[in-house]
């Protein structure tokens, strides 16, 4: 389950099986989509499985799930997402009108996030092979000129902003799992932010990366850019933005909130002379009212991602090795 998570295992799983297997260029880049060329058009490809459990949850559905999730992993590159191909891994014996519940939910989305479903396929395995419904879906988008994201770009002195409160959609996911309180609502932050980009490439298109923390959360998002960028990341744990009801039910079941996933979040590395604009821009639309700077790239221990704590000491914010919460997405 851990080579699943997106954290440590992931990584090696991909790094040593995988791209050794596949080979080839454009794979080597490692980001949430691959950037290429055709036919003269700078393309963003992407493509993602779910499988979260349950199928509806506070929030969202795994339909909107694989919407979101695909328009958002385009979205990082920059690209204005256009099309989605969908496939349907169906168990005998889950009812038609739970499919025909998750695909309303999966048209709804995409309709809403501006893309169509252009190609699909549906399979059916054995009962008692699968979980009810699991979907796969695919994305092409266009990449506007002068625009170039990637952690490759990133400096010391770039100034890390997230987009809003993390942890929504790993502990809503997590509470109707279980069958767990908290005293109040918790639904998750599953959305699609092409628009939100959108509205931070209007103010500069030089902004060094975008990253979507879903599984692994923001920390695993920090470190891959760290990893990758050659540099440092200090944050300071005190202005992460983490709302009270997932602070406390991190707090009773022993998980670190910088670990959680998200789903309609981001996090971006911009030039620190173009830190305000970007996070006014931020905070001028719905999905972004939170956004709040939360560090930067530093010379000192490349690779590496530190947070401040609020008592004065620092820590080490490693890559998770799997993931604290399986099935999320």
């Amino acid at each position: 389950m851990g080579h699943g998570g997106g954290g440590a295992l992931s990584a090696e799983l991909v790094e040593h099986l995988f791209a050794p297997a596949f080979g080839g260029e454009l794979l080597s880049q490692m980001g949430d989509s691959a950037t290429l060329t055709l036919g003269g058009a700078r393309l963003a490809f992407s493509t993602d499985s779910y499988v979260v459990r349950p199928l509806f949850f506070p929030g969202g559905s795994i339909g909107d799930l694989a919407v979101n999730g695909t328009v958002n992993d385009l979205a990082m590159s920059g690209a204005e997402p256009a099309y989605l191909s969908c496939g349907f891994i169906l168990e005998e014996g889950v009812e038609v009108a739970v499919v025909a519940r998750v695909a309303e939910a999966l048209g709804a989305a995409a309709r809403a996030a501006g893309v169509e479903v252009a190609t699909g396929d549906t399979k059916v395995v054995e009962a008692g092979h699968g979980d009810g419904i699991y979907l796969n879906t695919a994305g092409i988008g266009v990449v506007p000129d002068g625009v170039d994201l990637r952690p490759q770009r990133v400096r010391p002195g770039d100034v890390v902003i997230v987009s809003g409160e993390i942890g929504l959609h790993g502990v809503a996911i997590m509470s109707v799992r279980e069958g767990l309180e908290f005293g109040v609502d918790i639904e998750s932050d599953c959305a699609a932010l092409g628009g939100l980009v959108r509205s931070m490439l209007a103010v500069t298109p030089d902004v060094h990366v975008l990253r979507d923390p879903t599984r692994g959360g923001l920390a695993a998002s920090l470190n891959e850019i760290a990893a990758a960028s050659g540099t440092g990341v200090v944050i300071e744990e005190t202005k992460v933005p983490v709302p009270p009801a997932v602070a406390n039910a991190c707090a009773i079941l022993g998980l670190d909130p910088l670990y959680v996933a998200n789903e309609g979040k981001l996090v971006a590395f911009v030039p620190r002379e173009q830190a305000d604009a970007v996070l006014d821009a931020l905070r001028a639309h719905p999905l972004g009212r939170h956004a709040a700077v939360i560090g930067e790239a530093v010379e000192a221990h490349p690779g590496l991602v530190v947070a401040r704590t609020g008592f004065g000491g620092t820590r080490v914010v490693d890559l998770p090795l799997g993931e604290q919460l399986p099935r999320i997405c």
